[in-house]
């Protein structure tokens, strides 16, 4: 910021709120929370505030390497601490429900490019190195050689880093169709038939390899095992509701008591449902705001 006089604070907290919404979007990648993206970027402000701001020749730069420097220390922190394997419930990313009429501008700001919980479940299985570099370069754009000194190795291992990471979120998080109408046609199908009993419409909706997770963890393989477990929570298939999750379609089984008791995700290709993610931990769902679906039908 060539020019810019450290005493003009009225000038870089205007610049500071033009990078927050990037800043925090990075920061959810990297951490999977809400609270602690909005952590990190409070304190890439406060280091700004205390910097030499006439040092600073690229702000947007500047910031999104301090906020990787502290949400790379928070995630190394976590693992470090970590007694839990990483799959374990307590450690899936925070879903983030949007209202009944839409993203609000808060939200849209943090999911302006549609990261959805089945990437931020990988991402939550990554190194914190693979992860950062992942998420910067192949998210954000940033070049390797400014995220190498980050992640103290050379452009060239920060490239391998990412490629490491790729290859686990491409294996983990598989490429739905690109028809977002085909996709909850499909979705819309499986839950009247879940809702009626329909073993057999079931079946027809399901990919014969279809795998159901529950909090990460494998309870169903194969379409017979997968319609037989749908059919066991029919009781609760009235109250699914298609919903935007972490800016994404998903479904929220929210019953009249108007606490949630799922978030699932489902993953369609060539027009049958290869996959059923289902968020059901109390503690996650605890957090998820439901203002606005309760009184719905």
């Amino acid at each position: 910021m060539s020019g810019t006089r450290r005493d003009d604070g009225d000038f870089l907290a205007g610049r500071f709120e033009e990078e927050r919404g990037r800043l925090r979007a990075v920061a959810h990648r990297m951490l999977g929370s809400v609270a602690e993206a909005e952590d990190a970027v409070q304190e890439a402000w406060l280091r700004l505030d205390r910097a030499d701001a006439d040092e600073v020749r690229n702000l947007g730069g500047w910031l999104t390497t301090v906020v990787a420097r502290v949400c790379l220390d928070q995630l190394r922190s976590r693992k470090a601490r970590r007694e839990e394997p990483t799959d374990a419930p307590g450690n899936l990313p925070e879903p983030l429900l949007s209202p009944p009429d839409g993203l609000d501008p808060e939200q849209e700001v943090l999911l302006a490019d549609s990261v959805g919980l089945a990437l931020l479940v990988v991402l939550e299985q990554l190194a914190p190195a693979e992860r950062l570099s992942f998420v910067l370069h192949d998210l954000f754009g940033v070049p390797f050689d400014e995220i190498a000194p980050i992640v103290d190795r050379t452009p060239a291992a920060a490239r391998q880093l990412a490629s490491r990471a790729r290859r686990r979120v491409r294996g983990g998080a598989p490429v739905p169709d690109a028809d977002p109408g085909r996709q909850r046609e499909v979705v819309s199908a499986f839950l009247a038939a879940a809702r009626g009993g329909d073993f057999d419409g079931l079946i027809a909706v399901l990919d014969p390899d279809v795998v159901l997770r529950v909090d990460l963890t494998r309870t169903a393989l194969g379409a017979p095992a997968v319609a037989r477990q749908a059919l066991t929570f029919r009781r609760l298939a009235p109250y699914a509701r298609p919903a935007l999750v972490n800016g994404v379609p998903r479904v929220v089984t929210i019953p009249p008591d108007g606490r949630p008791v799922a978030v699932m995700a489902f993953t369609v290709r060539d027009g049958r449902i290869v996959a059923i993610d289902i968020l059901a931990d109390p503690a996650r769902l605890e957090s998820l705001d439901v203002t606005g679906w309760e009184t719905e039908d």
